[in-house]
């Protein structure tokens, strides 16, 4: 039974596997991608010095000497400790939760129905109505939190449930046949089948969740986070300040994702 599985499993993931350089590029993807962000770097520079107002457009190089003079200070780690715990805290809760609810509402139609309602309603409102609102319930503290919550489980639920939705039914109808357990069940037909779904939801919902959270601290200006950094910035037009903090976030954001996709890449691989 196993066996079967197996192969077809192979079988399917053989047709899936992409062409590389498809559009013609040669040669180390990363060496391509680093000549990009140069040519970003360097565009960037020529429009700061064309513009020559550092109050709306700061070069590079201001921003990076900015940012390394943040990072000797210990209230710069403190700072980036606190957004970075309650933003990842927000994602990992939605990411369990998700994967729970899309679980039973899969093998029940009617928790499919009673969830749809609230899944629809946070996709539909937009996220500084739920920051606000969101403040009236909660401490200024929390809301980074529940907003990186709120914006990543519809994200998650929505795809694994399109995940199992789309096993392959004569995997599962050969598994009831042979009485394969659940857990088997769960290792070899489904977990495989979600692993693409998965990956991109995480994918879309990390970028999501630390935006609506660092914008959950814009707004509720919470008290040691990056969202106060970028508020202050902007009440005293510290433009350096502003970009430094935003480079900060993005760098922060690119590198717990891609460690994150690498670690869960690794772990469903495991799953023979």
């Amino acid at each position: 039974m196993t066996t079967c599985i197996m192969s077809a499993r192979g079988a399917k993931n053989e047709n899936l596997t992409p062409r590389r350089n498809r559009a013609g590029i040669v040669g180390n993807i990363t060496i391509w991608k680093a000549a990009a962000v140069l040519a970003a770097l360097l565009v960037w520079q020529a429009a700061a010095m064309l513009l020559d107002q550092s109050l709306l457009l700061v070069s590079p190089v201001t921003v990076a000497e900015r940012l390394f003079t943040l990072m000797g200070e210990a209230e710069f780690w403190q700072t980036v400790a606190f957004s970075f715990s309650r933003i990842v805290l927000g994602f990992f809760l939605a990411l369990i939760l998700g994967i729970v609810i899309a679980a039973a509402a899969s093998s029940c139609r009617a928790v499919e129905i009673f969830i749809w309602p609230y899944i629809a309603i946070i996709k539909a409102i937009p996220v500084a109505s739920f920051i606000i609102i969101s403040l009236i319930w909660l401490s200024a503290r929390r809301i980074s939190i529940f907003i990186s919550f709120l914006m990543v489980l519809p994200i998650v639920y929505s795809n694994v449930l399109e995940g199992i939705k789309s096993t392959d039914v004569r995997l599962l109808e050969m598994a009831k046949v042979f009485k394969m357990p659940l857990l088997r069940r769960v290792a070899y037909i489904y977990l495989p089948q979600l692993r693409p779904f998965l990956v991109s939801a995480c994918s879309t919902a990390l970028g999501l969740c630390w935006k609506s959270g660092v914008a959950a601290e814009v707004i509720g200006i919470t008290n040691g986070s990056i969202g106060e950094e970028l508020y202050r910035a902007k009440i005293y037009l510290a433009t350096a300040d502003l970009f430094a903090w935003t480079a900060v976030i993005v760098v922060i954001s690119v590198v717990f994702e891609k460690l994150f996709l690498y670690l869960l890449k690794k772990a469903l691989s495991l799953i023979k």
